[in-house]
């Protein structure tokens, strides 16, 4: 069984990595204009998703993508594009909607993509989640550890989730547009990252 030491550090870079708290602007903006049912099918959905991906991952790990022929390193890459089209989305097309008194698709879903993966299931989680397991100790008590540690922060991933409904009614509609816009140049400058990581990762650079 692992030691507290690595429980509270692994507990840790999951949060760090996963970071609840900052994905709350992100679910407020992608979810603009629905009601709070939808929103929270929204959040449950993105949750669920997310721990079965990091489950698989976890288990199978980099066995899972060298069957397939794929390196951690293109993997983070492709994130890191879809990353920037969902940046490029919350910059230009919802400002385009409202010039044109459109309004956005009332059946869209971004539980799947963008919520679950890749900004709750990134390249990032993915990748700690492999280290970790690999960490553990491995046999069923390692695997349990770090597996409850992940359901543990998926659990808190959906509480944060669920706050942003009080939190969007106090920034209001204006803040709401503003940190969408910032917070769309911010996911493009972290897409931009995951990509030179990746490249990086490959050893051309």
């Amino acid at each position: 069984m692992p030691d507290s030491a690595f429980l509270i550090t692994a507990f840790a870079t999951l949060f760090v990595v996963i970071d609840p708290p900052g994905l709350v602007p992100l679910f407020i903006a992608l979810t603009r204009g629905m009601t709070t049912e939808r929103r929270r099918a929204m959040a449950r959905r993105a949750c669920v998703i997310a721990t079965v991906l990091l489950t698989l991952f976890a288990l199978m790990g980099e066995a899972l993508l060298g069957f397939i022929g794929i390196s951690m390193s293109a993997f983070r890459i492709a994130g890191g594009i879809l990353l920037f089209l969902t940046a490029l989305d919350m910059l230009f097309e919802r400002r385009t909607q409202r010039r044109e008194g459109q309004h956005p698709d009332p059946d869209h879903d971004p539980s799947v993509f963008p919520l679950a993966t890749p900004l709750i299931a990134g390249p990032g989680a993915i990748a700690t989640m492999i280290l970790l397991m690999g960490q553990s100790g491995g046999g069923w008590a390692g695997t349990s550890a770090v597996l409850g540690l992940l359901f543990a922060m998926m659990l808190a991933t959906f509480l944060f989730l669920l706050a942003a409904p009080p939190i969007e009614k106090v920034l209001g509609r204006t803040g709401t547009i503003v940190i969408t816009r910032l917070l769309g140049m911010l996911l493009a400058a972290l897409s931009v990252q995951f990509v030179i990581d990746g490249v990086k990762g490959t050893g051309l650079v």
